[in-house]
């Protein structure tokens, strides 16, 4: 088992590279055949989405746009379920397509307020894609088009999903757990 420790949890290989890859191919070749025809503005959610936006991003074979924000709720391990806007979009985005780019959805808090916004800009249409998303600790409803997987409760990190701004640099997704 591969393990590594960062300040006093430990984590153990969860999702490999590999699978991240073949996945995120599954999800592009979605996007492509959704929007052919489209040209939509993809939107990252940083600093998480950094990773699978750059290899999404990459498969995407339709005309496309990039733009990025900057959001938080975290501290240490769990959502602090106060949303901070960081970096906002200054761009117009009035009668776009839009897909947000996230790296895990979990309480759905900040894709609420990301969503609300830019239906508020006039978007044409937006929608999400995740690579990962949470299914108990979901506290909106939030409809998620497109998922790499879906988790339970899990603390993870890896391929830009960090603890306390750490670990973020891994090909691989880990999670946390109680070595015996």
């Amino acid at each position: 088992m591969v393990t590594v420790k960062i300040n006093d949890l430990e984590f153990k290989k969860f999702i490999p590279a590999s699978k991240l890859e073949a996945k995120i191919a599954e999800l592009a070749h979605k996007i492509n055949e959704d929007y052919k025809g489209k040209t939509p503005v993809f939107l990252p959610i940083l600093n998480g989405s950094f990773m699978f936006a750059s290899d999404l991003i990459k498969e995407i074979r339709i005309d496309c746009r990039i733009s990025f924000v900057k959001t938080s709720s975290y501290a240490g391990t769990s959502s602090t379920g106060q949303l901070k806007t960081l970096i906002g979009h200054e761009e117009s985005l009035f009668n776009q397509h839009i897909i947000i780019v996230e790296d895990i959805v979990d309480s759905g808090l900040t894709l609420d307020k990301i969503l609300t916004e830019l239906r508020d800009r006039g978007a044409k249409s937006v929608e999400a894609v995740s690579l990962l998303r949470k299914k108990p600790a979901r506290e909106k409803n939030i409809e998620v088009k497109y998922v790499g997987f879906d988790l339970e409760d899990e603390f993870v990190l890896g391929y830009g999903l960090d603890y306390d701004g750490l670990g973020r640099n891994y090909k691989d997704i880990y999670k946390a757990f109680s070595p015996k």
